[in-house]
């Protein structure tokens, strides 16, 4: 069967002497090799205020405290997420408040944050859903407009860009994840990008139980909470060596995403999502838009290939189900979309199979 999804490591002759290295130099936690992860990362992704975390979702955490979310505000977000996305508002006390999707992409809809925005909104939240950018110029004006600190959640959009710049660099807060089966894995962890220097020091205390690296522990003061976030050598090592061969897989899932993208609309019954012209997508999972999304799962898995809807709203999760609220997009696209592979195990072959049993189906 031809995955969804897949974890994708470096060759086993690059990376084992580098894990080799690490686990036996002494040194496994937090030290050089995170540090020169962080600098490379930095480097290759355009990256400025930044640092490396132990999971993605410790990165949402430290982004809704740094954008001053305390409990009982509210944070506009999508239901159309991997739960994570919003389990980290609960995890600071505060209410996901669900704004719809654009129809046509699955992407959070600018028009609904606008509408959804209250007196005790304190972050947007936002999500690259499935590689494609959201409709970014919309969204940051609304940002500034109401003087709302922007979140983007760049989990499924390594590599993505939206008007030649890397997601990541255009919100306020930007995090990104290295879990098992996204575009690149650390086996977990995650990085957060931050646009204001200001709060880079006291993001690196969050991330280490309030306390602040390179001061002796004898004399260090603890000001604030602070959790255990930070990514350690092994993880780094797997990173480092996942950083010389990651440019090149990403461009695989964008070779085979522009491959449907030109050849499914071609389809009768078939759509798939649209984004603004400045939006480069990195592909994590490719969408097709029909009114028979069963179909397809079937049709697909008679040629040995996985089909999903993947995520469950999370509206639909009894912890969410309290904040749930009117969403008639998000209802439609979800009905009609079906997920298909188009990493970069997807061969050439394989994609022009599925176009073809996607025409015959």
């Amino acid at each position: 069967m031809i995955p969804l999804v897949k974890v994708g490591l470096p060759p086993k002759e690059t990376l084992m002497p580098e894990l080799e290295n690490v686990l036996y130099s002494g040194m496994i936690g937090e030290g050089e090799a995170v540090y020169e992860f962080e600098r490379k990362f930095q480097k290759q992704f355009e990256l400025k205020n930044s640092m490396a975390m132990s999971s993605g979702t410790g990165a949402l955490h430290s982004s809704l405290i740094l954008s001053g979310v305390k409990p009982g505000d509210e944070v506009i977000t999508t239901s159309m997420t991997a739960e994570p996305t919003n389990i980290a508002i609960l995890q600071v006390g505060a209410i996901p408040v669900f704004a719809d999707v654009d129809v046509l992409s699955g992407n959070i809809d600018p028009a609904s944050i606008e509408r959804k925005i209250t007196s005790k909104t304190k972050a947007i939240l936002i999500v690259h859903y499935a590689g494609i950018p959201v409709r970014l110029n919309e969204i940051s004006n609304i940002s500034r407009q109401y003087n709302i600190p922007l979140i983007e959640d760049c989990a499924h959009a390594l590599g993505a860009k939206y008007s030649g710049v890397g997601v990541g660099n255009i919100g306020d807060f930007g995090i990104f994840s290295f879990q098992a089966i996204k575009h690149m894995t650390t086996v977990d962890g995650g990085f957060l990008s931050i646009k204001d220097e200001r709060f880079l020091r006291d993001a690196k205390k969050f991330r280490w139980f309030g306390l602040e690296k390179g001061v002796a522990r004898t004399e260090v003061d603890i000001t604030s909470i602070g959790y255990k976030y930070n990514m350690h050598n092994v993880a780094a090592a797997i990173g480092l060596a996942q950083l010389d061969v990651i440019s090149e897989k990403i461009s695989k899932h964008v070779s085979n995403g522009k491959y449907f993208d030109q050849n499914i609309p071609r389809i009768p019954g078939l759509e798939v999502p649209t984004f603004d012209a400045e939006a480069e997508p990195s592909y994590w999972l490719y969408t097709v838009l029909s009114d028979d999304s069963d179909n397809i799962e079937s049709c697909l898995k008679d040629i040995g290939v996985q089909a999903s809807k993947l995520h469950r709203p999370n509206h639909q999760h009894s912890i969410f189900n309290q904040y749930a609220g009117d969403m008639p997009q998000l209802d439609e696209y979800y009905k009609r979309m079906i997920h298909i592979p188009c990493g970069w195990w997807v061969s050439d072959e394989i994609r022009q199979n599925i176009i073809d049993v996607l025409r015959k189906g």
